[in-house]
């Protein structure tokens, strides 16, 4: 999606690595009084969600992948009953994401009387070209989920999909579309978008545990023909069944000392799994890793991830495991807030105190205060990030216009996106190259910034510098 005032006929995208021109299309005037304007790719052949593999997961991250530079945003159509599985993988396999990438679905076809798809569709379209949200995530029923964190729980009601443990990244109603702004997650490294295929699903395994079940059951899964991993769904918050002499500990175990990669997952809708009944602890002790409240569709998603990388030894995957990658995981963060010690008597008594923070933050950007940068920065101040000023300017767009180098690279490792869009719909990128500040321009293209198609087009003698790597 893009956003701009000229709407020609056509757009252009890349398809199978083939330079194409696709229909332009646009909604009508949403509340935020924009036009999203989009183009449809359609895969061939379409497939069942039920038949979906990770040969086609490949092929929906490709799309993004070669359609990134030209596109603010993605909304990937995709059948509900894997789209669970399908958006956890992208999560993992899209890193150093800069952009908003949505999966939705209906419950019923599109053109029939009583249908959720247009909602579904239309709410996608409009968060996809609005809001910059880097992540991978899942529209459905006005609640806009992280893919990964998101679980099919309905097979015929149109609330179908939930986030028992993590509160909607967005939520649409009458009023318009409330962000969770803190919830988002933001880049934590300086790089480009990056793709990663070929997730290993055909050797990892998922077994859910029931009362009775025979140890031998579970070997023969662990003697599967190169089987590398397993997803555990165990009772309560991560528990088993004893057995005589702890024969199915000691099964799991062997697999584990094997270099088989063993997950605990709680079969509980809400909740985490956690060692804190002796089964549980037994299960630890067997070098099985706890995976909190990771959902089956995560934690299948991130083994496989993890183990289409060579690189990785088993050990890093178990370490990788036990933390969270794209915020599949539930992380204790402790967080607090204070303003600079130093008096701002620039700040105006009618601004809110967000804005009065804001103000600040600009003040000490414009001066090249990176001290005083980070001091507002600290804990909470980190939602400063993604507010901006009367001209729609964020604090990456002060930076770059600026020429403060040093700030800049401060605020990219906070998380603060490349692709934010001021109120003249320009980049950060943009306002550097038009201020001549091209060592905060070189900075920003690390990072993953390019040039969106009508900035280019209004510079047409502009040729983006050559750099050394």
């Amino acid at each position: 999606m893009d956003h701009t005032d000229r709407y020609p006929d056509t757009l252009p995208a890349v398809r199978d690595g083939e330079k194409i021109q696709i229909d332009s299309l646009r909604t009508p005037a949403t509340a935020y009084n924009r036009h999203v304007r989009y183009g449809i790719i359609e895969f061939n052949p379409l497939l069942d969600s039920s038949s979906i593999s990770a040969h086609d997961w490949d092929a929906m991250a490709s799309c993004v992948q070669e359609n990134y530079h030209l596109f603010d945003g993605f909304v990937i159509l995709h059948g509900t009953d894997s789209l669970a599985y399908t958006a956890s993988a992208l999560s993992f396999m899209m890193e150093n994401l800069g952009k908003p990438v949505i999966l939705t679905g209906s419950q019923a076809p599109i053109f029939a009387l009583q249908s959720d798809g247009v909602d579904n569709l239309l709410g996608s379209l409009i968060i996809a070209g609005t809001f910059t949200i880097p992540e991978v995530c899942l529209f459905f029923h006005h609640r806009l989920y992280r893919g990964n964190r998101s679980a099919k729980v309905s097979a015929t009601e149109f609330e179908a999909f939930a986030s028992p443990n993590c509160e909607p990244i967005a939520k649409v109603n009458g009023l318009g579309i409330s962000v969770n702004w803190p919830l988002v997650l933001r880049p934590t490294s300086i790089a480009k978008f990056h793709v990663t295929k070929g997730l290993d699903t055909t050797h990892v395994a998922c077994l859910r545990v029931f009362p009775g079940i025979k140890p031998e059951m579970i070997d023969a899964v662990l003697h599967l023909p190169d089987i590398r991993g397993l997803i555990l769904e165990t009772f309560g918050m991560g528990n088993i069944p004893g057995g005589a002499e702890g024969r199915l500990t000691q099964i799991i175990k062997a697999a584990v000392e094997r270099g088989i990669v063993v997950v605990n997952v709680s079969q509980c809708v809400n909740g985490f799994v956690s060692p804190v009944y002796a089964p549980g602890t037994v299960l630890g002790r067997a070098g099985v890793i706890f995976g909190l409240d990771l959902t089956a569709e995560a934690a299948l998603t991130k083994v496989s991830y993890l183990l289409a990388q060579p690189s990785l030894s088993v050990k890093e995957i178990q370490e990788k495991l036990s933390r969270s990658l794209r915020g599949e995981m539930t992380e204790i963060a402790h967080q607090s807030f204070s303003h600079p010690s130093g008096s701002l008597d620039f700040a105006a008594s009618h601004l809110t105190p967000s804005e009065t923070a804001f103000s600040a933050l600009g003040y000490a950007i414009e001066n090249g205060e990176l001290g005083l940068v980070k001091e507002l920065l600290q804990g909470e101040g980190a939602q400063l990030l993604k507010q901006s000023d009367y001209a729609g300017n964020t604090a990456v767009h002060l930076a770059a216009v600026a020429g403060r180098t040093e700030i800049l690279l401060e605020l990219l490792q906070r998380g603060a996106s490349v692709h934010e869009r001021n109120k003249a719909n320009h980049s950060p990128l943009f306002v550097a190259v038009k201020s001549g500040q091209e060592p905060c321009a070189q900075l920003l293209r690390i990072a993953g910034a390019h040039l969106a198609v009508e900035e280019r087009d209004s510079m047409p003698g502009y040729v983006t510098p050559k750099y050394n790597s």
